[in-house]
């Protein structure tokens, strides 16, 4: 059974997240739901609700470390389902603990980060194969927009993204470029009849500069400080 706990008073932005509770494999574990409703258009690299399309919702959930199971997809979807959260919607996930995201706002985009660092390195690295170390990592960036975005802004918000993490990265004192798990997820406006949609979501465009602010503050907040 999920509990569901009201968040804590914050000053008003497009992200209002529900912290959820839940027991699992012998854990307590922790889940954050934003329930956007109707009007929204994401990009995501999530394993459920990815790519560009229409979504309701976004649920970044934590699992147990060491996690195994092979339908990551149909696990967040039963745990949105369970929440209450309906049609479709972006499931990210994360061995890191969430119920206390990293958050900041510029210029009317506001985002939302959670950071696990344990397993880190170079996102171009000499060595061959995929294997995914064991152990707590990923870092998840949920990020909304007041506007429309054009297909192409909206991959371009995601390098913005990106570089963004990766400058914040660097600033805290950090030797790498993410993990190997990160992932991702924009939401922009539904374009109405009349509405402007923008073109451009680079780091020097209007939109794309309040975004990397963002982004760069909240993985600032959601990552702990290197150890000496």
């Amino acid at each position: 059974m999920t509990a569901v706990v009201p968040p804590a008073r914050t000053a008003t932005g497009l992200l209002s997240p529900r912290r959820l509770t839940r027991f699992e494999d012998g854990e307590e574990l922790h889940s954050v739901l934003w329930r956007a409703g109707e009007g929204w258009r994401m990009i995501s690299s999530a394993v459920l609700g990815g790519g560009i399309g229409e979504r309701a919702w976004v649920l970044n959930a934590q699992v147990a470390h060491g996690y195994r199971r092979t339908d990551p997809d149909r696990h967040l979807a039963d745990l949105a389902r369970s929440a209450g959260a309906d049609g479709a919607g972006v499931g990210l996930m994360t061995a890191a603990q969430v119920s206390r995201p990293g958050r900041a706002r510029s210029g009317g985009v506001d985002v939302l980060a959670t950071s696990g660092i344990a397993v880190r390195g170079w996102a171009a690295s000499p060595a061959e194969g995929t294997a995914v170390p064991a152990g707590p990592g990923t870092i998840n960036i949920i990020a909304a927009l007041p506007v429309a975005l054009t297909d192409a802004a909206l991959v371009n918000a995601v390098a913005t993204a990106t570089e963004a993490k990766v400058q914040a990265l660097l600033d805290l004192g950090y030797d790498c470029s993410g993990t190997p798990t990160d992932a991702v997820c924009v939401a922009a406006r539904t374009p109405a009849p009349g509405d402007e949609v923008h073109a451009f979501a680079g780091p020097r465009s209007l939109w794309g500069a309040r975004l990397a602010r963002a982004v760069h503050g909240a993985v600032r907040r959601a990552t702990p400080t290197p150890g000496p």
